[in-house]
This record gives C-alpha cells, sequence and structure tokens, in this order.
C-alpha cells in the first residue's frame, strides 16, 4: 500500500480529538468575558520517497497545524478606543455630579438671599434689636454655609484625587502583568493552546489599561505588543518584558498631572483623563466661590465703614476671611451694624447708611453670583452626561460587532461537536479495517 492505514487512522482520530477539545472549550467559555472563540487548523502530512518509491508522494494523514483566534485586530482597538472614550465620560461625570452636590447642599445661595432679605427688613426699624439680630444671624448663617461649601469642594477634590492615584497605581500593576505576559507570549510554541490562553490575557489586559488611560499599541509577530500611554503618540508605557512606572502629581490648585518615567504625558481617554477634568473644573469652581466669598467681605465691609452704629462709633468690619474657607462673622454684636451715616446722633434712625450697604450689595449681586456658578457646573454637568450617552452607544455598537466576529455561537459549535465525533468514528472504523486487513493477510499463509 502506498500508505500506511493505520498511522492515518491514528492520525485523524487524534486530529479529531483536538478539534473536540477546542470546541468544548469553546463551548465552556461562551459566556466568559474575554474569551475569543478558537479554530483548530489542521494540515496534511506528506513524506516523499521510501523503499522502492523513489520520488513517490506518500500521504500519511493529517496533523495540527495551529490553534487561532477568531479575533480581529481593528475591531479590538475600536472597544478599546470606545471604551476609554466611555470611562473618561463616567469618570468626569462622575465628579461633576459630587461637585454639584457640594456647592448645591450647602446652602449657600439659599443664605445669600437670607441675608439680603434681613437688611431690607431692617429698614423698617434701623434701631429695633431683634432686627438687627436677625441680621447677624442671616450673616452667620451665610458664613457657615460658604464655609460647609469649602469643606465639600475640598472633599469632593480629594476623593477624586485618591480615586486617580489608585487609578495610577492599577495602570502600574496591569503594565507590570502585560510586561510579563509579553516574556511568556516570547517563549510559546505557535501551536499550543497555552499561547492562544496567553493571547486572551493580553487582550484582556489591555482592554483593563484602556479603562484607565487612552493607548496605542504596536503588535508583533510572536503576539507580543508594546503600549504607549496617551495614544499613538504618546510615551512608552510596556516594551517586550519591560514596564516603566506611572506616576501623578498634584498641583497647589488640586489638580493632577501625570507621567511617564517622569515624562509628562497627556492624556485624553480613561477614567485618569475624566478625573483630571473634573479636577480641572473644580479648581475654577472653588475660585469662583472663594472670590464671591471675598467680594462679599470686602463689599460688605467698605460701605460699613462709612456709617456710625448706634453708639456713635465708626462702622467696623462685621466679616473677615479672604476666601470661602476662612470667611467668618467678625463681630456678633447687634449694636455695631453702621445704619446710620457718619456723625449722626447715637441711636440715630437715620437709615442713611443701611441704604448704602444695600446698594453696595445689590451692585454686587452675590446671590446673582452664586446663581451662575451652580448655572455653570449644572450646565457643565448636564452637557457631559449628553456626550456620555452618545459615547456609551458608540462604545456598545463596537462591542455589538466584535461579539458578533469573535464571540462562541453555540449552534456553530454544536455541528462541530457532531463533525468531529464522525470524524473520530471514522478514524476508529479506517484502524478497524487496516487491522482486518492485515489479520486476513496473515491467515492466507
Amino acid at each position: 500500500m502506498a500508505s500506511d492505514l493505520l498511522s492515518i487512522a491514528r492520525s485523524g482520530a487524534l486530529a479529531a480529538r483536538i478539534g473536540l477539545d477546542v470546541t468544548a472549550q469553546n463551548i465552556a467559555n461562551a459566556s466568559t468575558e474575554g474569551y475569543v472563540r478558537r479554530s483548530a487548523q489542521m494540515a496534511e502530512v506528506a513524506s516523499t520517497g521510501g523503499a522502492y518509491r523513489i520520488g513517490d508522494l506518500s500521504l500519511s494523514g493529517v496533523r495540527l497545524d495551529s490553534i487561532t483566534r477568531n479575533a480581529d485586530a481593528f475591531r479590538q482597538a475600536e472597544v478599546r478606543r470606545t471604551g476609554s472614550d466611555v470611562a473618561r465620560g463616567t469618570a468626569e461625570a462622575a465628579g461633576l455630579s459630587n461637585i454639584e452636590s457640594a456647592i448645591e447642599q450647602s446652602g449657600v445661595y439659599s443664605a445669600i438671599v437670607g441675608f439680603e432679605s434681613s437688611l431690607q427688613q431692617l429698614t423698617q426699624d434701623p434701631v429695633d434689636t431683634s432686627l438687627r439680630a436677625s441680621v447677624i444671624e442671616k450673616a452667620r448663617t451665610m458664613v457657615g454655609t460658604f464655609q460647609i461649601a469649602a469643606q465639600e469642594l475640598t472633599a469632593a477634590g480629594e476623593g477624586l484625587q485618591f480615586l486617580a492615584s489608585d487609578g495610577v497605581t492599577q495602570v502600574n500593576r496591569i503594565a507590570g502583568e502585560l510586561a510579563r505576559t509579553n516574556t511568556r507570549l516570547s517563549r510559546a510554541s505557535d501551536a499550543s493552546s497555552d499561547k492562544t490562553s496567553l493571547l486572551d490575557q493580553r487582550d484582556k489586559l489591555l482592554n483593563q489599561l484602556s479603562q484607565f488611560g487612552n493607548i496605542g499599541t504596536t503588535f508583533a509577530i510572536d503576539g507580543t505588543v508594546a503600549v504607549k500611554l496617551g495614544g499613538t503618540t504618546g510615551r512608552d508605557l510596556v516594551t517586550g518584558g519591560n514596564a516603566v512606572a506611572v506616576a501623578m502629581t498634584t498641583a497647589a490648585d488640586g489638580t493632577v498631572s501625570f507621567d511617564v518615567g517622569g515624562n509628562a504625558v497627556t492624556l485624553s481617554g480613561g477614567s485618569l483623563a475624566g478625573q483630571q477634568l473634573a479636577l480641572g473644573k473644580l479648581a475654577q469652581l472653588k475660585l469662583d466661590v472663594d472670590g464671591l466669598a471675598e467680594d462679599i467681605v470686602t463689599t460688605f465691609n467698605a460701605a460699613q465703614a462709612t456709617g456710625d452704629d448706634l453708639d456713635g462709633n465708626p462702622g467696623t468690619d462685621i466679616f473677615s476671611g479672604t476666601n470661602a474657607a476662612t470667611m467668618t462673622l467678625a463681630v456678633s454684636d447687634v449694636r455695631k451694624l453702621a445704619t446710620a451715616p457718619l456723625n449722626d446722633p447715637i441711636g440715630s434712625r437715620n437709615a442713611g447708611n443701611l441704604t448704602a450697604i444695600r446698594n453696595a450689595i445689590g451692585t454686587l449681586n452675590p446671590a446673582d453670583g452664586m446663581d451662575q456658578i451652580l448655572f455653570d457646573i449644572s450646565g457643565t454637568l448636564a452637557g457631559r452626561n449628553v456626550t456620555l450617552g452618545a459615547l456609551q452607544t458608540i462604545a456598545d455598537t463596537a462591542k455589538v460587532a466584535l461579539s458578533a466576529q469573535s464571540g462562541v455561537d453555540l449552534d456553530a459549535e454544536a455541528v462541530n461537536l457532531v463533525r468531529y465525533q464522525q470524524a473520530f468514528q471514522a478514524s476508529g472504523k479506517v484502524m478497524q479495517v487496516a487491522s482486518d486487513i492485515f489479520d486476513t493477510l496473515l491467515g492466507i499463509g
């Protein structure tokens, strides 16, 4: 015979068994996140020549050529890119939401309105002790709300900084694991199932990494990947089996910046970018709130100094401090409110300076200033939520496209089970026939 039937049948049975194992693995991992469907690629085993067969082609069965992953590099990159955009939008929106709550729940706007209202009520009787006490208490409440706003904004910033710091830690961890995976990939056999598992692990780590920052990737023939943080023009993060450390620096205003191995990097995607953007907005809003608090202190004290209090003394500072955190009520004596013009008699009912105070506060219009701050953060958050919804839709579409191409189709795998089972049975039948033939030949003698 030109070929060894037993060897051919044996190779066929082994190939069918491998096919069954791969199919079973696909079915078992159909719902496993990050799993890419495998397929067994077979090749003919052929040899030339042999005894009395010079130049003859002798087919010798089938062998496993490789176990391939049904992965599309472009679609995987698109899932990473869109997922990174969603992570950035989600982190920024979450941070802005906390900032909005910090400002709104402090009650600064209502306190300012209440303080201005108490000044208006005092015009009815500038020497009335109860009305004066109301002004002082409303001022105390307003000061307290500014302090609360400062504390809550600081807490929101610390929360964002903690998340960003933890994100940097995770990036360094993932980069280290990716470098180790590269090392193992460079040593793995092309046809081994271990290599396909390593490729799955590599892609899973890349997806995790893209959740923290936008990345650029370059794949080698052996499956290893070089990663840049900050996109294709960013900084080298992983090269072969080496990973470079990422660090975060916090500025005096609470904003953060990142570097890779000491080289500054600009992120446009991932949760780190979102938290960086939220901290930038927080720094601006803190300046706005601090500026408003300082303006109230300066404006009211300046108007207070142009009149006399109930004891006929020139008005002294009612407020002190230069920002929301340090703003305090300097005077609690109701008689110290300078409602009368300078040099008026003690206990004067002339509300000339009270009018000047109210006009100065009216010109400053702190309620409107606070309203603009609230509108700024709420408008920004609303816009980011709209953008996030669009980004989520795009990301979901990319995931569906990748899943359709690399996911496990249970119907197709069921067909493969039957096909490989029949191939295994057929190979067994060939071995039985070959055995019968040899038994017959031996029995002829």
